[in-house]
């Protein structure tokens, strides 16, 4: 392995989108460092990578201290749970790596004089009162909520990530990324594409929840990793949303999983949970100015596409039980 070869720490690499982040920068030429504790991650998303010489793996929390030994060009900060299962059922763990992790990465970058990326989300705005999502909106949260635990996390990490670059000077970027979707995604993981997949493959019928018609915007994994990237790249510090603005209610997208999948289920309604968003688009004119970003995979051939993927996934996956995780913390 050269050693001039730049090398990234990319935390979370063992989830949806950390791996295929792996997989990029693998493909760019860099040494990639991936970091996970596994505790939504998965190891299969990366095994491929494990004989490459320019992959490491670190099993590790970054909720503790975060020592990576030699060079350290870029870090990516990906390691979060990022789904309604997930933060309802780890809620701790989910402030913890919003924060203490976020911290320990921030201090790394700085001693190894690192830019770093974090991963922060539409989330932040809550249930919105601005449609479409623009960047400087400050959202309608609530802290106290069953998703404050995850909302809050990313807007504490987005807070001292800008107070890291303004104080320290450290090179900071920061993305909001709304809902994407593609292989690797957990097929039960509570959120609408691959619930309403894994329903059909399972033969159940797909539940929609309230009247279906809440927005959301989904956007491609490909597409979205690609404006990541440029977003490492630019010189840009403050919040660029990633997305799709192709906007779709709830209930119009469970018909299309329908067709999709062939399967002969209906669609059953229940109450709609709490402070779950009534719309979700972002305004991307910012990724399209400063990034030369927009999406190109169109939804008919990114659903075919996981769909592939979910359909060829070993049967005991399609029923796995979504609530295991680690003991609490």
């Amino acid at each position: 392995m050269s050693s001039e070869k730049k090398v990234v720490l990319i935390t979370g690499g063992a989830g949806f989108l950390g791996s295929h982040l792996c997989d990029l920068f693998i493909n760019k030429g860099y040494k990639v460092v991936a970091m996970d504790n596994l505790c939504t991650g998965d190891l299969r998303n990366i095994e491929h990578l494990f004989k490459h010489p320019d992959f490491e793996f670190y099993h590790h929390d970054v909720s503790k201290f975060v020592f990576v030994p030699g060079r350290l060009d870029y870090i990516l900060h990906f390691a979060s749970p990022a789904s309604p299962i997930d933060y309802l059922k780890i809620p701790i763990q989910t402030l913890k790596v919003g924060s203490l992790g976020t911290h320990n990465l921030l201090g790394l970058a700085r001693v190894k004089g690192a830019r770093i990326l974090v991963a922060s989300t539409s989330e932040v705005y809550g249930d919105p009162l601005v449609h479409p999502q623009t960047e400087d909106y400050w959202g309608n949260v609530n802290p106290i909520g069953p998703r404050g635990v995850y909302d809050e996390a990313k807007r504490f990490q987005e807070a001292i990530t800008m107070a890291y670059h303004t104080y320290h000077g450290l090179e900071t970027r920061i993305v909001r990324i709304f809902n994407t979707y593609g292989p690797r995604m957990r097929l039960n993981d509570g959120r609408a594409l691959p619930a309403f997949i894994g329903q059909a493959l399972r033969g159940e019928d797909l539940t929609v929840f309230g009247d279906g018609s809440q927005t959301r915007s989904f956007c491609y994994v490909d597409d979205l990793i690609d404006g990541i990237y440029r977003l490492l790249m630019s010189d840009y510090v403050y919040p660029v949303n990633l997305g799709n603005p192709q906007e779709i209610s709830i209930r119009e997208f469970a018909e299309e999983i329908i067709r999709l999948t062939g399967t002969s289920q209906k669609i059953v309604y229940k109450p709609l949970p709490a402070d779950d968003p009534k719309q979700r688009k972002p305004d991307i004119t910012k990724a399209k100015e400063i990034l030369g970003w927009e999406p190109k995979i169109d939804r008919a051939e990114g659903l075919k596409k996981t769909y592939e993927y979910f359909k060829n996934l070993p049967k005991e996956e399609w029923f796995k039980d979504p609530y295991q995780f680690p003991k609490k913390s």
